[in-house]
């Protein structure tokens, strides 16, 4: 006598290993092109337009970043390369990118038992970007769409982005190294754009926000 095994297909593995998170971060690629997002933790993958990408985390202490990578070419490996947010030519992202990229950033059930979110253009700009909590009753949506590329000053602009001063001119005025920390005209750019967004690295009393521990979050590129 044989017995049928029960299988798992790969579609429902993938929603019952969401469900065992308490954390449900939702990608959404809503640009006109195609994008490879990068999570860490997460991985990375390609988004085409309209595709929507589901990570689950477990509901403790993470310190993380999302990210979109634009303008890739990868292997059948998964090796490869892109213009702007690429993270050592992998698919699957094991490091954090290289600038310039637009950042979500989380610290999740971290400093007092609470989430703490923001987006960062401390890596400077590629993707317009939305990053919003959508559980526990947290409803604060913070975003970044302007059209920081085709506005960026000549001594930020590199291809399919826009650098921050930091990253291109790595002095004390712009980077923080020690004394005093002001915005500066370059920060001032971008924070006239994007008024809730992390410029420069005392920005966080403009620019950080919080939830109850636990959250969900959606980050939607091209909002």
């Amino acid at each position: 006598m044989s017995f049928m095994k029960p299988t798992i297909t790969l579609s429902l593995l993938s929603l019952l290993l969401i469900q065992t998170h308490a954390i449900i971060f939702t990608i959404q690629n809503k640009c006109p092109y195609t994008l490879w997002p990068a999570s860490i933790p997460g991985g990375g993958r390609r988004l085409d337009s309209g595709q929507t990408w589901t990570i689950g985390l477990p509901n403790g202490p993470h310190l993380a970043k999302i990210w979109a990578r634009t303008n890739c070419t990868f292997d059948a490996s998964g090796r490869g390369s892109c213009l702007t947010g690429d993270c050592n030519g992998q698919l699957d992202c094991k490091t954090h990118g290289a600038p310039p990229h637009t950042v979500a950033e989380y610290g999740l059930n971290s400093f007092n038992h609470k989430d703490y979110y923001d987006i960062s253009v401390m890596e400077g700009f590629n993707v317009p970007m939305e990053f919003r909590p959508n559980t526990n009753g947290c409803t604060r949506p913070i975003r970044c769409a302007a059209d920081i590329v085709g506005q960026c000053p000549a001594a930020l602009r590199v291809p399919g982005g826009c650098q921050n001063p930091c990253t291109v001119f790595k002095t004390t005025q712009y980077c923080c190294h020690s004394g005093a920390c002001r915005p500066t005209d370059f920060s001032r750019f971008f924070k006239i754009r994007c008024l809730d967004v992390f410029t420069y690295p005392e920005d966080d009393p403009t620019s950080t926000f919080e939830c109850p521990p636990g959250t969900s979050y959606s980050v939607v590129f091209c909002p």
